[in-house]
């Protein structure tokens, strides 16, 4: 392999540093001394003083590497063509630029054939590394199925309608395995914009559905050790490799979440422990009452989409449009 290190890359915005910094020394903590990670943190609207206590996690491990991209700077031209709109909003609710970085990996990152993209609201318990080394061939992606989605039947119904994908094989893209030399190869970002502004198809994870939409049939799946996301419907992984509090299933917001003992492991180590303990206390029950509301209007809204609109993935590619052109 080209490589001679482990590319990682993580998204943040001014919100989730105290997560981001859980998460790389939950990394940095379960590395092999004899490899060598270079974890690349793509932002924007951070503080001086967030900018300076991530880039102190260098100092958690000689072979552990982090550096900090601002994505405005790097990649303004194609940032600016996503807009606030609601299609394109997380949660539905919440628009932030930071979960469309994952998409320009390829196109900033030239030097490296194949990469990791992990979110920040993680945990990695395993040495990431084993993961890396992982074959994709000509795959697009390697990346685990997101079980939460794929048990509510009425996101079932979006799946198979709107996204055109079967449930069992809908991934989640908060961790991916990127080949990164294929990605440009068929100018992935470029293809992305492309739909995303002709159609401006409804979303119930913008990023991943086009994802999932555009990579189908060329996804190596990975064991779900590589994606573990708390599901009471599930009984909970013995040995995780990587924990991922997708959606609503924070530990830093609510109690008895699955796999919680293993964020508190790490948080402890930050210094932030103090900062996320008190944001714990302080998440009220209007914003409990806030979330559950939010997740029954993007199951409704999802499966109202499914079921009326013409302007979905599947009924414009069974049209003749091209994933790739």
């Amino acid at each position: 392999m080209k490589n001679d290190v482990i590319p990682i890359f993580l998204t943040i915005d001014d919100k989730y540093v105290p997560y981001l910094d859980v998460a790389i020394r939950s990394l940095a903590s379960n590395s092999n001394d004899s490899d060598k990670y270079v974890i690349n943190v793509l932002h924007e609207k951070l503080t001086d003083k967030q900018i300076e206590s991530i880039r102190n996690l260098n100092n958690l491990k000689e072979n552990v590497e982090v550096k900090l991209f601002d994505m405005k700077e790097s990649l303004e031209k194609g940032l600016e063509q996503i807009t606030d709109r609601e299609e394109n909003k997380l949660r539905r609710d919440y628009f932030t630029l930071s979960i469309y970085f994952r998409i320009f990996i390829p196109d900033i990152f030239k030097e490296y054939d194949k990469g990791i993209y992990i979110d920040s609201d993680v945990v990695v318990p395993g040495d990431i590394a084993q993961m890396y080394k992982i074959e994709l061939g000509d795959n697009i992606i390697g990346a685990c199925p997101d079980h939460s989605i794929e048990n509510v039947e009425k996101l079932r119904y979006y799946l198979q309608e709107s996204i055109g994908v079967k449930p069992s094989e809908y991934i989640n893209s908060g961790v991916l395995l990127m080949n990164l030399k294929k990605m440009r190869e068929i100018e992935f970002s470029k293809n992305f914009l492309r739909l995303l502004n002709k159609y401006h198809f409804f979303c119930v994870a913008p990023d991943q559905d086009y994802i999932n939409a555009m990579c189908n049939g060329k996804i190596v799946y990975l064991d779900e050790c590589w994606d573990a996301m708390p599901n009471d419907a599930k009984e909970p992984l013995k040995e995780p490799k990587l924990i991922h509090y997708n959606l609503f299933q924070k530990p830093w917001c609510y109690d008895n979440i699955q796999y919680e003992d293993y964020f508190w492991k790490y948080a402890k180590l930050s210094p932030y422990y103090e900062e996320i303990v008190k944001f714990k206390e302080n998440y009220s029950d209007e914003q409990k009452q806030s979330d559950r509301e939010c997740l029954g209007k993007i199951i409704e809204d999802a499966y109202k989409q499914a079921k009326d609109d013409d302007n979905t993935f599947k009924k414009t590619f069974e049209k003749g449009e091209k994933r790739f052109i």
